[in-house]
């Protein structure tokens, strides 16, 4: 395996003690740290290291794409790493979105063709479902809940002008579409009084909480009053949720690993100074109630789990290291983050040494994955084999 050194992208929502902390760096960092990324994403590609000079992680996929990433994920993927492994560190909300499915990825990539570029919504012909498990106490907005339930959070704040939005969500699922669009679509003239209304109102509870919290980053945003409509997820370390396509969201504040199909594919639904397509966003989103955004580890060795997930893209284990070496029979490419402790991470072709927030790579025509030291490992593979994979 080699080392694999990733890119840390400064958000303004990032965190100044997260990352740092992690990599045994010190906090607070000079900037915003949002997100450290390892993998082969354009934007942001990881490195690692040849004679002694860094050499993009792009540059040895093209190089060598049979053997980094085996022919049966080159087939499948093209040449490319189907997935990218983050450590994400919020202190401030993102942006409400959502993502496209494959088909809507190809479908809006090709339009996009003949738009300007300001206007255009898709970067790729890629879907980008995403799977976060929390490493602190982590805070989401995560699809819509019932919206009987959000009706009744609307309603409670006794502003008349949310009547119709109000309305629409009594008729359930089928009025979710109106309700999103009445609220995105509001006259940008009366957004501002909308968002004070509701702030100004005596309302009090969860609802009434996150509605404040959230209008002090986002004046003014319709976003605000979206986020009522989605279920407010609290997770504990090691919980996990995932995010499938037309899914809305938003992460709010902790620290997670995330694990996505390699997209830039964002549409924007609110709390953000970017552009927000309203049509195309209602397009993209599915208007069902998400009855549980959480996922549940299944235990595929003793001290390691993986988190199921209806994608082939990639696949996502936890490895407890604990004086006993650890094998993992998974495919390749293999991404290795470690978590805490001292982990050595080898396929045959060399042994890796990880302190904390440190990373490998290892290619796909290697041997069995062994984890060995006394320490905690994620472990990023591809997902074409999820039936078959295993530890042993």
């Amino acid at each position: 395996m080699e080392q694999l050194h990733g890119p840390i992208r400064d958000y303004a929502w990032g965190s100044r003690s997260a990352i740092a902390g992690l990599q045994g760096r010190s906090v607070p960092s000079p900037g915003p740290e949002a997100e450290l990324w390892l993998g082969a994403h354009p934007g942001a590609p990881a490195s690692v290291q040849r004679d002694g000079e860094p050499v993009s992680l792009l540059d040895v996929l093209a190089a060598e794409p049979g053997r980094w990433l085996g022919e049966r994920s080159v087939r499948r993927f093209g040449p490319r790493l189907p997935f990218l492994l983050k450590v994400l560190a919020a202190d401030t909300p993102l942006s409400l979105q959502a993502h496209p499915d494959a088909e809507q990825a190809r479908a809006g990539y090709a339009a996009d063709a003949a738009r300007p570029v300001g206007e255009r919504n898709y970067a790729d012909p890629h879907h980008k479902p995403e799977l976060l498990v929390a490493l602190t106490p982590f805070s989401a907005l995560c699809g819509f809940r019932d919206p009987a339930v959000s009706a009744a959070a609307l309603a409670a704040f006794g502003v008349r002008a949310l009547e119709p939005v109000v309305a629409a969500l009594h008729e359930g699922p089928a009025g979710l579409r109106e309700a999103v669009r009445l609220l995105l679509s509001w006259p940008e003239a009366e957004r501002a009084g909308l968002v004070e209304a509701v702030l100004a109102a005596e309302a009090a509870g969860p609802d009434a909480a996150l509605a404040h919290a959230l209008a002090a980053h986002y004046p003014g945003d319709p976003g605000v009053l979206v986020a009522l409509l989605l279920h407010h997820v609290r997770l504990a370390p090691g919980e996990a949720i995932w995010m499938p396509a037309g899914n809305l969201h938003a992460y709010l504040r902790g620290t997670g690993v995330e694990i996505m199909a390699a997209s830039d594919n964002v549409l924007r639904g609110g709390l953000t100074p970017k552009r927000v397509d309203v049509d195309e966003l209602l397009r993209v989103l599915r208007f069902e109630v998400l009855g549980d955004p959480l996922v549940t580890p299944e235990q595929v060795a003793p001290g390691v789990v993986r988190w199921p997930v209806p994608v082939d893209d990639f696949a996502l284990y936890r490895a407890v290291v604990a004086g006993a070496p650890v094998r993992l029979a998974v495919p390749g490419p293999r991404v290795v983050l470690c978590r805490a402790g001292k982990v050595s991470a080898d396929d045959g072709t060399g042994a890796v040494t990880l302190a904390p927030g440190q990373a490998a790579i290892g290619p796909a025509d290697a041997g069995p994955l062994v984890l060995d030291g006394e320490g905690e490992a994620y472990v990023a593979t591809s997902g074409l084999d999820r039936g078959a994979l295993g530890a042993g």
